[in-house]
């Protein structure tokens, strides 16, 4: 002991020495958690010198000069950690699956947004270090040899979502727990007793077994003094047990206990029996009517968020804000937290910059053709505050190929509106269809990509060699609407800019025809990458199918939360997910669902998510940004599995994706054997447990208990 003192003393005293790029305060903080652990071999750490940031230690993540995450799960470590961990700007802590004893730290960061010491052999109580943890999101104490109650500041981690306890000998009761945003409870094999809180019988994961629970009213510790016998029996007034006085039976349960006038013996024990019985009926129904009470305000609640969105256009010259339905998420600056580029910029940011077709350094050519007539859209678009765009008719274009004078510039020509309506954003660029004509050779089926529920999709190489996408809208779809309401609806999707959407450039609107133009992204849609073509398919590793996920979800993050209003997909999926050189997930088809709702309703009806993505309530026509929601966790499946939504080659039990995969989710045996086989293994269990944990929450049946994308978004970066 003298001698680990000594060591730790020295470090503190060193620490100018090996800090380096480190902070300092991280550096004392690290060297300090070395020695408790007792000096591990752990690549990069070393006793004297080093930098943790800049050397790259084994399990340390940094941004810039802070020690942000400490992850060595896995890694054979004893020792342990010590009072305090005491680190600048920590966000995630993982000691999972060690050896490491002593008790859990009575001191962490307020930064802390995850701390996962599961599986361990910590000791002792939990300490009661959760006053100013309010940002802490997954709490993770199972599997150790912790005893006592919980401490009363758990009731303050207000942005909790999943808390595992189970495999402990914890007692007491859970109150402090009932007011918690809880979506993943485990309290599995402890030594929990007294009613369960109602609030918490409401949490879409509660695991409970294995505890000595009871329905009644706790008895109180001291034996209460028999009753003076009366001259006639007390009457019966209905209510729970509590109206009497608590009374040891045989097998260890409370019972109410009526007063009686005969001294010789009381009531009748089917008379207790039938008291009790009563009581317990009636605290049942009381429950019931609460529960069902609250399920019909959060009902109410949702529909009036999908009229929400589905109501009114963009206001011109309207900035974004973040979305007003946060009460589930975490109170978390994600400027702070998240790489820039993980926060979207707001609308009324965007400058007439963004109005040019500048995509040309993302853009390469294509290496082969693509011959298949059932591919989906490769295109991408999205819905935001509009300005009139104007749209000319004219006869249908001729079949042969028009002549195109050699003069004309690439560059498309832009159309403004009459000037009697005030215009507030830029005009959106418009090309000719005899431009379109000569870029795409005539739409030959050389150029062709994809057809979709919307129309055909061409490959168009301007002369400079850029490539963009050009989307030609079948007359059933774009007909639906007049001049107006299309140049509308091309205002709208023109104004939005995220890094993980398809930029619209251009659109075209002259000879009876519509077509919408976008950036063109080389290696096709992820359903293609997962399930046709095997050159992109054998690039999809664990960690590139993280960032694909983690892609999509900040696209729908920012159509539901910074949009205003939201943004309501309505048909995500596989096929509307497209790959870019560096297999960056850009969603297209982001701000067509007017389009889909408005043409040839019944025939567009049936070809909308026809593969397993729809969610329950999208059935009965009800869409939200809980549909959204949920037919991510369908594409999440895909990119688990490397299977079809729906395959109607499999057997019949394995025929809709989510249906097969959900019971199997937590059984981690099963999980293992779900997985896709093209990954041969080469990815990390828990990584796997976590992903799977996402999934399950955004696929649950009622849609009120699926997370908003901004939680699945924090859930999926801290797994990178």
């Amino acid at each position: 002991m003298v001698s680990r003192l000594f060591v730790l003393v020295f470090f503190v005293c060193t620490a100018s020495v090996c800090s380096g790029l480190t902070d300092p305060r991280d550096v004392a903080a690290i060297n300090s958690l070395y020695v408790s652990l007792g000096y591990p071999p752990l690549r990069g750490w070393l006793l004297v010198g080093g930098d943790p940031c800049s050397d790259g230690w084994q399990g340390v993540e940094c941004v810039i000069s802070n020690i942000t995450g400490l992850n060595l799960s896995g890694a054979n470590l004893g020792g342990e950690l010590g009072l305090s961990l005491d680190f600048a700007s920590l966000l995630s802590i993982d000691f999972s699956n060690n050896r490491i004893g002593g008790s859990v730290p009575s001191h962490l960061p307020r930064t802390v947004l995850s701390m996962l010491l599961g599986n361990n052999l910590f000791r002792g109580e939990i300490p009661d270090l959760f006053k100013e943890l309010t940002s802490l999101a997954h709490l993770d104490l199972s599997s150790n040899n912790l005893t006592g109650h919980l401490p009363p500041s758990m009731g303050n981690l207000s942005a909790v979502t999943t808390l595992h306890l189970q495999n402990n000998k914890l007692i007491g009761t859970l109150n402090v727990l009932e007011d918690l945003p809880l979506v993943d409870l485990d309290i599995e094999n402890n030594l929990f007793s007294g009613p369960i809180p109602p609030k918490l019988l409401t949490i879409p994961i509660f695991k409970k077994g294995g505890n000595p629970f009871n329905t009644s009213v706790i008895p109180s510790p001291s034996a209460s003094p028999a009753p003076e016998p009366t001259s006639a029996p007390a009457p019966f007034i209905g209510g729970p047990p509590s109206h009497g006085v608590p009374s040891k039976q045989g097998n260890g349960s409370s019972a109410v206990a009526p007063h009686s006038a005969h001294s010789e013996g009381g009531l009748k024990v089917r008379n207790v029996i039938l008291i009790a019985g009563v009581g317990v009926l009636v605290v049942v129904a009381i429950a019931s009517l609460c529960l069902c009470l609250w399920r019909c305000s959060k009902r109410k609640q949702m529909n009036e968020t999908v009229k929400r969105h589905e109501m009114g256009v963009y206001a011109n010259g309207q900035g974004a804000t973040k979305s007003k339905d946060s009460s589930r998420q975490p109170n978390i600056n994600l400027e702070r937290y998240v790489p820039r580029r993980a926060v979207p910029e707001p609308l009324g940011k965007m400058g007439e910059g963004h109005g040019r077709a500048s995509s040309s350094n993302r853009q390469m050519d294509v290496t082969k053709t693509l011959s298949s007539r059932q591919k989906k859209d490769q295109v991408g678009d999205a819905s935001l505050p509009m300005q009139p765009v104007a749209s000319l008719l004219a006869p249908p274009i001729p079949d042969e190929k028009v002549i195109v004078n050699p003069a004309v510039s690439a560059q498309p020509t832009v159309r403004k509106r009459p000037s009697e309506r005030a215009v507030s954003s830029p005009s959106v660029p418009f090309y000719s269809i005899a431009s379109l004509q000569e870029f795409t050779n005539s739409f030959s089926p050389e150029n062709f990509v994809g057809e979709g529920t919307l129309g055909s999709v061409y490959k168009a190489v301007l002369p400079d060699g850029r490539l963009l996408a050009v989307k030609k809208l079948k007359a059933t779809v774009s007909g639906q609407q007049s001049n107006d309401k299309f140049g509308d609806l091309v205002s709208r999707i023109y104004k939005l800019r995220h890094s993980n959407i398809v930029e619209l450039v251009g659109y075209c609107a002259e000879h009876a025809q519509r077509l919408l133009i976008y950036q063109y992204c080389r290696n096709g849609t992820l359903s293609d990458a997962l399930h046709v073509d095997d050159e992109v398919h054998g690039k999809l590793s664990w960690a590139a199918r993280i960032r694909v996920a983690i892609g999509a979800a900040r696209a729908l993050q920012y159509l539901h939360e910074v949009c205003q209003p939201p943004v309501v997909y309505r048909n995500f999926n596989s096929t509307n997910i497209l790959l870019d050189d560096k297999l960056e997930a850009r969603v297209s088809d982001c701000g067509l669902a007017s389009l889909i709702s408005s043409g040839s309703g019944s025939q567009l009806s049936e070809h909308l998510n026809p593969n397993g993505y729809t969610a329950p309530e999208s059935e009965l026509g009800t869409c939200s940004w809980q549909s959204d929601v949920y037919s991510f966790g369908v594409v999440m499946l895909e990119l688990l599995t490397g299977r079809k939504s729906l395959d109607r080659s499999r057997p019949r039990g394995e025929q809709f994706l989510v249906r097969w995969a959900i019971p199997q989710l937590h059984d981690i045996d099963a999980l293992s054997k779900m997985v896709d086989p093209s990954l041969s293994g080469f990815y990390p269990t828990k990584s796997l447990s976590r992903f799977a944990d996402i999934i399950s929450r955004c696929v649950q049946r009622e849609p009120e208990f699926r997370p908003p994308m901004s939680e699945v978004v924090q859930d999926l970066l801290r797994m990178m």
